[in-house]
């Protein structure tokens, strides 16, 4: 059993005593931090908001610090709580994050890994949209629970601290989390499909031979490029499933009325992805309407997910028109 040490009073050696040293501490913990949050709350600009929040708690309380324990378990402390009393007010006011589901992260916003070999998770199957909106399905105690444990590799000791719950409760919401998870298909570290990711260069001729299809409006060789059970999501509650009724919507809606489409490539949540780009063959620019998530088992789509905003172009630094 550990000893436990006394608190040390708080110094400008420990955390720094100006708003310049506190943010020369705690700065690289931003991007990692703004993950957690992302994971716990399942909006980007939701996370942005929590860590805002958590870095001002943690200036407004740095006389608190301890150096017992380390500044980033602190952080990740506030950081947190911060996101449990975020989904609590999305509770109260019937926000409508929940109903919206999980949006798409840039991967150049993320800079962490997972803890080590005790993680139950690995990074890329931590931030896929798979796992993160299955992790919507659990009470937020459940859910930061699972993150802490499962993901970054916190003994039940300290999620039991960070959270005020015993060791025993700690142990049965996570064993509860992972049973949701699995009853959900998120038990294991592969995607749904069980089939390991094309090779670069088969991953490049497939992402090729999407975009021609888009830009054409192919639809038979978009299809084509669909396992049999691929899904197309698009949140609030827009779902195909299957290569016939996927292409009986492209046909009859995206490419209606001879639309015209660009895709920009980019990446998101650890897979491929895209902004599209559409306007009438008589508009002068292209505008930004939606961002396209890839999934894919072995050499086949196995799921669209589809977020109609046009602002979330800015999010992967593309502009919101292109010329035509």
């Amino acid at each position: 059993m550990a000893v436990e040490r006394a608190p040390l009073p708080a110094t400008p050696a420990l955390i720094g005593d100006s708003a310049e040293a506190f943010g020369a501490l705690t700065d690289p913990f931003r991007r990692p931090l703004l993950v957690h949050c992302y994971r716990m709350l399942g909006s980007i600009d939701d996370a942005e908001d929590a860590v805002q929040e958590a870095l001002a708690r943690a200036w407004h309380g740095r006389a608190t610090f301890r150096a017992a324990i380390s500044l980033r378990a602190w952080l990740y402390r506030i950081a947190t709580n911060a996101c449990l009393d975020a989904l609590e007010r999305r509770r109260r006011t019937g926000g409508t994050d929940e109903r919206l589901g999980v949006g798409p992260l840039p991967d150049d916003l993320v800079e962490e890994s997972a803890a080590g070999p005790e993680s139950r998770y690995d990074a890329h199957e931590s931030i896929s949209l798979a796992f993160l909106t299955a992790l919507q399905l659990l009470p937020p105690r459940q859910r930061a629970v699972l993150i802490l444990r499962d993901v970054l590799s916190w003994r039940a000791a300290e999620v039991a601290e960070l959270l005020e719950l015993s060791v025993p409760a700690v142990n049965s919401a996570l064993h509860r989390a992972r049973t949701t998870l699995a009853a959900a298909g998120r038990d294991g570290p592969l995607p749904a499909g069980g089939e390991r990711p094309a090779s670069a260069g088969k991953l490049r001729t497939i992402l090729e031979r999407y975009v021609r299809a888009w830009e054409t409006a192919d639809v038979a060789s978009l299809v084509a490029l669909l396992r049999d059970d691929a899904v197309v999501s698009m949140p609030p509650g827009l779902t195909f499933i299957g290569r016939e009724a996927i292409g009986a919507f492209l046909a009859g809606s995206v490419f209606a009325g001879g639309i015209r489409i660009r895709l920009v490539a980019t990446r998101a949540n650890g897979c491929p992805a895209f902004v599209v780009y559409s306007g009438t063959p008589s508009d002068e620019v292209l505008r930004a309407y939606a961002v396209v998530v890839l999934e894919l088992a072995g050499p086949l789509v196995s799921r669209l997910s589809v977020f109609a905003d046009g602002r979330l172009a800015a999010r992967f630094g593309l502009p919101a028109e292109l010329p035509a």
